[in-house]
């Protein structure tokens, strides 16, 4: 009877502290770019971007098939650090004109920043401060920002917590609102994913890095988000290895989840 009463107070304060966490969460001040769609696009990162022959890679390829003419290859560019963090990369000499191949200045830049950046008060301080240095700079350069907000952990990665996403989402959406700019909701994609379909495999083994459907999912959320438009009914599926099921689950999945997180948006 005590072990009992035991698991129903923990059930309890379990359900108490799920709702009064989701009752604190904030939403998004900004739900589109001024700029839609952005000519050409820079992805400004990590390893979670260039796994899976680059996250930008399966963007464009998107994109060309969306807006024929639309030279993906040409105007969507990437520029990864493995390990780094949002400090580690040098926007001012990104920024420069013809810094990447031709072009003197993108339309927007995408940044990505480091999965270990929300495992602490410190650590989150210091990617607030730089988001909002880099943010400024790209702006001043006439060029919209973008975050990307990443995905969170899952087992056996040693740091894995069942909330940290939604300590990703508050972090992410904070300095998306201080500085109005736009939050791609990515790790709220494989949030929604995986409660969707809990045997699906969007991680590789080590419990952090994308796998190709986790990479697939987070492209199609970036186009839903920048372009403002469903991804659902793109053909492209990395040469046949995405098969037509899992391709139409993660193109809803993100076209659901990216209208749900700017519809909350007040704005």
């Amino acid at each position: 009877m005590i072990r009992i009463f035991r698991i129903i107070l923990v059930s309890i304060t379990i359900c108490f502290s799920n709702a009064a966490l989701f009752a604190g969460q904030i939403t998004p001040d900004i739900k589109q770019l001024k700029n839609s769609p952005p000519e050409s696009v820079l992805f400004i990162g990590n390893s979670y971007l260039y796994y899976n022959d680059s996250l930008h890679n399966h963007f464009k390829q998107m994109a060309d098939e969306k807006y024929p003419g639309y030279e993906g290859s040409k105007n969507v560019k990437s520029s990864t650090i493995g390990g780094s963090r949002l400090k580690h990369h040098n926007l001012d000499h990104l920024l420069n004109p013809k810094a990447i191949s031709s072009i003197n200045k993108f339309e927007l830049v995408i940044l990505q920043g480091g999965s270990g950046e929300a495992l602490s008060k410190k650590d989150r301080k210091a990617f607030a401060k730089k988001a909002n240095e880099h943010i400024k700079k790209i702006k001043a350069n006439g060029s919209e920002a973008a975050l990307y907000m990443i995905h969170a952990y899952v087992e056996p990665h040693k740091n894995f917590d069942p909330n940290l996403i939604r300590v990703i989402e508050e972090m992410y959406v904070t300095a998306g609102n201080k500085n109005q700019t736009l939050v791609i909701p990515v790790g709220l994609s494989f949030e929604n994913a995986y409660y969707q379909r809990p045997a699906i495999k969007l991680h590789n083994l080590d419990g952090t890095h994308p796998a190709l459907l986790g990479t697939y999912l987070a492209a199609c959320t970036v186009f839903a988000s920048v372009f403002n438009e469903s991804p659902v009914g793109i053909k492209y599926d990395y040469n046949g290895l995405i098969n037509p099921v899992d391709k139409l689950f993660l193109q809803k999945i993100a076209e659901s989840t990216v209208r749900t997180f700017y519809q909350s948006s007040t704005n």
